[in-house]
C-alpha cells in the first residue's frame, strides 16, 4: 500500500520530516541552539559600565549574520590587574582569549612576545582609513601595525572663568596667575597628578614632548632626554614648591583632582574630559564657569604635546578564530560603537569624521579642543620595557617637591638604559 500523496506529489511523511527540520533551523537562528551552530568570540575589555561595549558586543553579533558571537568580558578596573590578567594567560597560550581591549602602552611588549597577530591586507586598510594618526601609533611597533585604536583619551586645561576670565597659554602663566590669586586670598590650587604611579609619568611625558624632547631615542633602544627633559622636572618642582600645589598633590590621582576641583578649592585641573559631565552633575553652580582651553605650552611658540591615552583591540595569537576576530573588532570600533562610547561611555573616538559628527559636538562642546590636542599629542614611549621605563619616571619623580631635575634626569635616563638591555617579559 502506497502512503497518501498531497498535490505535490510528495508522500505526507516526508514532508512531515521536511517541515520539522526547517523549524529547528529556526529556532536555532533565533537562539535556541546558536552556541552550537556558529562560534563565541571571546572579547576582554576594560570593565565598561555604561553599557557601550555591551551595546557594541550585541550590534556586532546581530550584524554578523549568524556567523559569530562576541561575549564581552570584563577585566580588572585596575591597568596593572588587566595587563597581569592577560599576559598570565597568553603566556598560557590560552585560546579561550580572541579579542584584547590593550592599553596604549601594551602592544610594542605583547607584538614582542608573540601573543598578537599583525593587521595586515584588507584588514590593515580598513584599520587605518580615517583613524586619527597620533592614537594608530600607540598600536605600531616595528612598522607593523598590531592593534586597532578603540577609543582615544586626552587631557584638556580646565579652569574657573569666575577666577580667571583669560586661560593660561604656558605653565609659566598658569603658576604666575596661581600665585596671583593665592595672593588675593581666592582658590588657586593647579590640580594634577602627582602620586607614584603612571599619571606622574604621562606628567613628565608631556612636557618632555612640550619642550621639544623625548624619553627614548628614535630606535627606541636608548634615553633621549636631554635639556627638554631638565626643564621638565623643573616645572614639576617648581609647581610643588609654589602656592599652586595642593597640599594632597603627592598622592593625588585623576579622581582625586576631579573632586577636589568639583570642591571649589582649585582654579586649574589637567584632566581628561569625564570630569565635565561629573562637574555638571556634582556642583551645577560651579559648572557654570567651568571651561576648558588646550593643555599649556612650556615655550609661547610651541605647541603642547600631551600624551594620548585609549584602548586598542589586538587579536590573540591563540585565537581558533582569527578572521573572524579580526572582522569583528573591526565592526566593535566602527562609526555607530564609537560613537555610543562617546556619547554614553565618554570616551573620545579616534576615527576623525566623528568630530564633525552634530550629537558628537553638542555632548563634547570641546570637541575642537579635543581634535586639535590629539593631532599634535604625544604619545608614550614605545618598547617592550614600557613597565620599567614608567616606574623609573615615577620612582625617580616622586615627590614632585623633592625633585632635583639635572640628578633625576640622569636617574631616569641610567634606569631606563638598564630596562632596554634587560630581557624577558616582565611579570
Amino acid at each position: 500500500m502506497h502512503a497518501r500523496r498531497g498535490r505535490t506529489g510528495r508522500p505526507r511523511r516526508t514532508r512531515t520530516l521536511v517541515a520539522l527540520t526547517l523549524l529547528a533551523s529556526a529556532l536555532a537562528a533565533c537562539g535556541g541552539g546558536e552556541d552550537a551552530s556558529r562560534p563565541t568570540l571571546d572579547w576582554y575589555n576594560f570593565p565598561d559600565d555604561s553599557g557601550a561595549l555591551q551595546q557594541a558586543a550585541d550590534r556586532c553579533s546581530r550584524a554578523s549574520g549568524g556567523r559569530y558571537r562576541i561575549s564581552y568580558h570584563k577585566l580588572p578596573r585596575a591597568a596593572d590587574g588587566q595587563r597581569q590578567q592577560l599576559v598570565r594567560r597568553l603566556a598560557a597560550e590560552d585560546d579561550s582569549l580572541d579579542i584584547l581591549g590593550l592599553d596604549v602602552t601594551w602592544a610594542a611588549e605583547f607584538a614582542e612576545a608573540r601573543w598578537i597577530r599583525e593587521w595586515t591586507g584588507e584588514a590593515k586598510r580598513r584599520a587605518t582609513e580615517g583613524t586619527l594618526r597620533v592614537p594608530l601609533q600607540t598600536a605600531t611597533w616595528k612598522g607593523k601595525l598590531y592593534a586597532v585604536p578603540y577609543n582615544t583619551n586626552i587631557q584638556l586645561l580646565w579652569y574657573r572663568a569666575d577666577l580667571v576670565p583669560t586661560p593660561p597659554k604656558t605653565w609659566s602663566e598658569m603658576l604666575t596667575m596661581s600665585r596671583e590669586l593665592a595672593r588675593r586670598g581666592e582658590p588657586h590650587y593647579v590640580e594634577i597628578q602627582g602620586a607614584q604611579y603612571e599619571g606622574l609619568t604621562v606628567w613628565f611625558n608631556s612636557l618632555v614632548n612640550s619642550a621639544g624632547g623625548s624619553v627614548l631615542d628614535p630606535s627606541a633602544t636608548g634615553p633621549s632626554l636631554g635639556p627638554p627633559a631638565v626643564r621638565a622636572a623643573s616645572i614639576m618642582r617648581d609647581l610643588a614648591d609654589s602656592p599652586a600645589a595642593d597640599p594632597s598633590l603627592p598622592n593625588q590621582m585623576e579622581d582625586q583632582n576631579r573632586l577636589a576641583m568639583e570642591s571649589g578649592v582649585a582654579a586649574f585641573e589637567l584632566n581628561y574630559p569625564f570630569v565635565y559631565p561629573s562637574m555638571r552633575s556634582n556642583n551645577p553652580r560651579l559648572f557654570k564657569d567651568f571651561r576648558w582651553a588646550p593643555y599649556p605650552r612650556v615655550d609661547a611658540g610651541r605647541p603642547s604635546r600631551p600624551t594620548v591615552g585609549g584602548i586598542d583591540l589586538a587579536v590573540s595569537a591563540y585565537s581558533r578564530h582569527p578572521g573572524l576576530a579580526f572582522e569583528a573588532a573591526l565592526c566593535l570600533r566602527n562609526r555607530e560603537n564609537q560613537l555610543t562610547a562617546a556619547l554614553e561611555g565618554g570616551l573620545p573616538p579616534t576615527l576623525r569624521a566623528l568630530y564633525d559628527e552634530p550629537a558628537f559636538m553638542k555632548q563634547y562642546p570641546f570637541s575642537k579642543e579635543v581634535l586639535t590636542s590629539l593631532e599634535s599629542a604625544s604619545v608614550r614611549p614605545l618598547t617592550p620595557a614600557y613597565q620599567n621605563v614608567s616606574i623609573a619616571v615615577s620612582h625617580t619623580l616622586s615627590p614632585p617637591s623633592e625633585i632635583n631635575p639635572e640628578s633625576a634626569v640622569d636617574t631616569i635616563g641610567e634606569q631606563i638604559d638598564q630596562a632596554l638591555r634587560s630581557e624577558g617579559v616582565i611579570p
